[in-house]
Formats: C-alpha cells, structure tokens, sequence
C-alpha cells in the first residue's frame, strides 16, 4: 500500500513513522508512506498557504490552489493500471464520519491513500466539496491540526495489511474487530502477589479455553462497551449470558 500525507509539519511524521512495527512494515516495503509539505506547491515567495475568509471571521482558512496541486501531483505520480479505481483522497475533519474499526478495514483493501491534514480555523469548501472524497475524524474533540488524526489511522490501517504483524491472528482477535472488547490476558508469572492465573488457561483443553475467551470478550464488552453489542454478532445463547447479567446485574470477579 502507499500512503500520501499532505501537511505543513511534515517533521512531526519523523518519530511515529519510524519505530517499532511499522517502521518494519516500511523496512519490508509492505508499505510506503510519503509525507508532502502544502508550501511546497504554492507559487509566491512567502510560500502563502493560508488566507482570511470571506465574510469576516476569526481565524484563517488554508487556500485551495496548493491542496489541488499536490493532490493532482501525488495522483499523476502514482501510475494507476488500466481500470484500477482513483485513490481515495480523505480530508481529517472534524466533520467527518466518526474512525472506526471496519472504517480501518475498508481502508485496508485500498492500494493507494491520500491523506489531507486541515489546519487554522479550517479549510476552503472547495476542497471538501470538488476534491476529498472522504472525511474522517478520530473523535468528538479539536486537535490542532489533522497530523495526529493522520497518524491514528495510517496505524490502524497498516497493522492490518497482510505480513505487517508477526501473526495475521493478531489483528483478527484484536478489540473491536470482533466488535467486542479483547478477553483478559495472561502471562508468566502463574502467581504474582497472590493473583492466579484462571485455571482455566492452564487447563490445556483449548475447547473450554476458546469458549472462555469468548464469554469474558462478551462480558467485558457488557461492562465497559455495551453499546458494541449491537453490533456484535453473537448466537442466541451468548444473547441469553447477556440478557442474564442485564437482568442480575451481575459482574463476573475478572472484570472487576
């Protein structure tokens, strides 16, 4: 997959981009990522990227010239093949539709993005209405820019594609992909200042272990998201363990 940023801070993509996993994503050329700083493509000394709006107003809008010539650069440069679709060209917003779990898996399947980082007081409608064919937010809250918001879903989006983890399984068991919260986990010590580790763990039959798994990923769910459950697919019987905890208002010891 390739991934191309438009921002005017393209020094804050340094350090995220170039640790842990997904700098060995980028190492193993399972992904390209390609930061573009806007000032690049305007044409006047200062390099002016921004302008006060019309109709007055506090704050001051980027300008729409420099976005679409980037925009039209980074596609021209990208060789699309014969009946391949135009890259996806997402504007990070505040008024986007809410980041998710199944957005990042959508996204997942693109071979190309481009990401447009919004700065100031906001962007010129012309970009959001003739050039982005997306907008996305990654929450009920203002950032400073779009940068950050950048960041959260080249992330989501790269861990899913195929080779970036040790294990495709981890993404699949992974909270929220399930639509459910992740169950609790556990490692060595077996006993740790007289905290056990569920007998049920080391018990070998992977069976009652699956099963387990599942009931505490519902469970935890109820507790902390029970909102997800709506969206969850669950059989009629985990539909009954819900309803019964609803109705007991009951909380399992391991998810206190």
């Amino acid at each position: 997959m390739k991934i191309d940023i438009l921002t005017l801070f393209p020094q804050m993509f340094q350090g995220p981009f170039s640790e842990g996993i997904f700098k060995r994503a980028i190492d193993r050329k399972l992904v390209q990522v390609n930061i573009h700083n806007i000032r690049d493509y305007t044409h006047d000394r200062h390099h002016t990227v921004d302008d006060y709006a019309y109709g007055g107003g506090a704050g001051m809008l980027l300008k729409p010239e420099p976005i679409f010539e980037a925009v039209e650069k980074v596609k021209q440069d990208f060789h699309l093949e014969k009946g391949a679709k135009e890259p996806p060209v997402i504007l990070l917003s505040p008024q986007g539709r809410l980041f998710s779990q199944q957005i990042a898996e959508e996204l997942s399947g693109c071979i190309h993005l481009i990401l447009i980082c919004g700065r100031y007081e906001g962007i010129d409608e012309r970009v959001r209405e003739h050039l982005a064919t997306d907008e996305v937010s990654i929450g009920d809250y203002v950032l400073g820019g779009g940068e950050l918001a950048a960041m959260v879903v080249v992330d989501a989006v790269a861990r899913l594609l195929p080779g970036v983890l040790g294990s495709d399984a981890s993404a699949r068991d992974d909270s929220h992909t399930t639509r459910l919260l992740e169950y609790p986990q556990y490692t060595h010590p077996e006993v740790y200042r007289a905290w056990a580790v569920p007998e049920v763990l080391l018990s070998g039959n992977h069976a009652q272990i699956d099963k387990w798994r599942r009931q505490q990923a519902i469970l935890r769910t109820l507790k902390r998201r029970p909102d997800l459950l709506d969206k969850a697919e669950l059989s009629p019987e985990e539909r009954q363990l819900v309803d019964s905890f609803k109705k007991a208002k009951a909380t399992p010891e391991v998810l206190k």
